[in-house]
């Protein structure tokens, strides 16, 4: 009986992980496809609206779910760093100095830019991701004194990317609540005096769950801004060309974490469904005259965003015709549908 249950619980753990990495690089994909396709500077304001919007959406209502809010500013925006990014598999560091100073590192690998992506991408895309964010604190806090140094960015060819949030004798103006230092060196690291989540009310499935949420988080924000800066045509292209190209990418690897082994389009046909379910998205499978036919009952991961136009579903699109590339080359996929009214209804054969 335990083993099977350990079983039982193991196989959606598996596929969430698979899902987590699938739309990992999808962001990531995203904004390499803008550096290569529109240039650094669109790049960078893609990269700011997105970290602008989730910071927007998140921090305030983060500190508290995590129980941070009673803390000195400077320390809970670290804090919150460190433990939001660790649920989400991501390697920060956190160094306590003073109650009106606290260090956050992000040390090699980084996590957001995976493997030689880290290669393509300029240093104002990173400085967006700051920009974005760190600087914001201050105000979604509504203390104006509270800004972020940054003393080295990865991308840069410096071992990691890190810097403090201190609380100034004056308010601060726009221009200096993200300052850069590169001078300076953050403290070493002490993994006995780092914040820790609440074991009884973060326990591992609900982590493997919430790892798998912060990487779908960055799509679910960064389709609507892709499709809002550069238009539903340009914006919808952008968004199927990159999850086409992960697609094939990532076939391979995906296929394993959700028990999938058949390469053609029955097989690509149960992939899919299973993939579909380890998202959270509903999906009747049927045999169809020649091939297979899934009816997906809205889509999730955009649930409750006002501003996802239907050109947003591109990716989602791109990203199972590059699996489909990826599993068979003769195994056709086309989608119809709109999110938005009534089910996605996907056609394989």
């Amino acid at each position: 009986m335990g083993e099977a249950s350990e079983a039982g619980q193991a196989a959606p753990s598996r596929a969430w992980r698979g899902v987590a990495d699938l739309y990992h690089a999808v962001f990531t994909g995203l904004v390499l496809t803008l550096v290569s396709r529109r240039g650094t500077a669109d790049a960078a304001e893609f990269v700011f609206r997105v970290f602008r919007r989730q910071q927007q959406e998140r921090f305030v209502a983060g500190l508290a779910k995590l129980g941070l809010d009673h803390l000195p500013p400077a320390v809970a925006a670290a804090q919150y760093h460190y433990l939001s990014n660790w649920i989400g598999g991501v390697h920060v560091e956190y160094m306590y100095e003073n109650d009106r100073k606290a260090w956050i590192r992000y040390p090699p690998p980084r996590w957001i830019w995976r493997g030689t992506a880290i290669c393509g991408v300029p240093g104002e895309v990173s400085k967006a991701m700051l920009r974005g964010w760190h600087a914001n604190n201050g105000v979604a806090l509504g203390n104006l004194r509270l800004g972020f140094v940054c003393t080295k960015q990865s991308v840069d060819g410096q071992d990691g990317l890190e810097g403090y949030y201190y609380e100034a004798d004056d308010v601060l103006e726009p221009d200096q609540r993200l300052q850069f230092a590169r001078h300076l060196d953050a403290p070493l690291f002490d993994p006995a005096a780092a914040p820790a989540l609440p074991v009884e009310s973060w326990p591992k499935r609900r982590l493997e769950k919430a790892h798998r949420n912060y990487a779908m988080e960055y799509v679910r924000t960064a389709a609507p801004v892709v499709v809002q800066l550069f238009g539903p045509l340009d914006g919808g292209h952008l968004l199927h060309l990159t999850g086409k190209l992960i697609g094939m990418q990532s076939y391979d690897d995906l296929a394993p974490t959700l028990g999938a082994t058949g390469r053609d389009a029955a097989g690509f046909a149960a992939l899919l469904r299973a993939l579909l379910a380890a998202q959270d998205d509903d999906a009747g499978l049927r045999e169809t005259g020649g091939g297979y036919e899934l009816r997906q009952i809205g889509w999730k991961l955009m649930d409750g965003v006002a501003d996802a136009h239907p050109a947003c579903v591109r990716v989602l699109q791109g990203l199972v015709e590059g699996l489909a590339a990826g599993c068979g080359r003769r195994i056709a996929v086309s989608l119809a549908g709109d999110h938005h009214a009534a089910p996605l209804v996907w056609t394989v054969r």
